[in-house]
Order: C-alpha cells, then structure tokens, then sequence
C-alpha cells in the first residue's frame, strides 16, 4: 500500500510538471523563448500543439494518480512520451547542440521515465491475476 501511495503521489508530481509546462507554452511561449534568449520557431502552432498535448498528458496522469492499480495500463503511454521527449532531446543535444532551454526538461523526463518504469513494475507485481487475459 506505501508503494501505491508513492506512486500515486508521483504521477500527481508529473501532472503537475507536465501541466504547468504546457500551459506556460501554450500562454506565455514568445516570452519564454524571450526570457532564454532562443530564436523562436517561425510559427507558434510548433510549440502550441505540443503543449496541448502535455495538457493532456497531465490530464491522464491525475487519472493514474487517482487510481494507480486500476489505471496502470495507462503508465506506459507516459513512458513512451518521456522516451520520444529523451531520445530527441539527446540526439540532437550529443550530435550538435539544441538550445539551452529544452536541456533541463530532458533530465527532468529521464527521471520521470525511471520512475515510470519503477512504478510500471510495482503495480504489475500488485495487479490483480483476475484481471489478466484469458
């Protein structure tokens, strides 16, 4: 039950993460390319969409949080959206550069892709053997 807990209270965390960080995109995206002084795209739809999606993204992780064991399925859609965020972010960080912007949220999501996985195996060790397929 403690390991429920601390992975309830970790998905709560990434929806936090994940929310707030598309929201400030979404709202605030010329001022933050501003505030770092990185030349922004040509269009702002680019940082927009992804916003959104981080929005709902937050929005699936409370689901989890709420209900860990019951939507457990659901944690491997957040650990491939933390793989898709690292490995582009690395790539392009190792093979020449990417603005000093995005470096920190792709240590941030290397963390929560751990901890993902961690909490993935915890609650498949948990999951109830009448809710595996027949």
């Amino acid at each position: 039950m403690k390991q429920e807990r601390s992975v309830s209270v970790l998905f709560y965390l990434a929806a936090l993460y994940d929310g707030v960080l598309g929201a400030a995109f979404l709202v605030a995206s010329p001022a933050l390319f501003e505030w770092v002084g990185v030349t922004p795209p040509n269009h702002f739809g680019y940082v927009h969409f992804p916003a959104a999606l981080l929005i709902v993204f937050a929005l699936m992780f409370v689901s989890i949080a709420r209900e860990p064991v019951a939507n457990r399925g659901l944690i491997l859609y957040g650990i491939l959206l933390k793989v898709s965020y690292c490995a582009v972010a690395f790539y392009h960080w190792f093979a020449g550069g990417i603005p000093v912007i995005w470096k920190p949220f792709a240590i941030a999501d290397l963390v929560f892709l751990v901890l993902f996985a961690w909490a993935s195996a915890v609650l498949s060790k948990r999951a109830d053997p009448e809710d595996a397929p027949a």
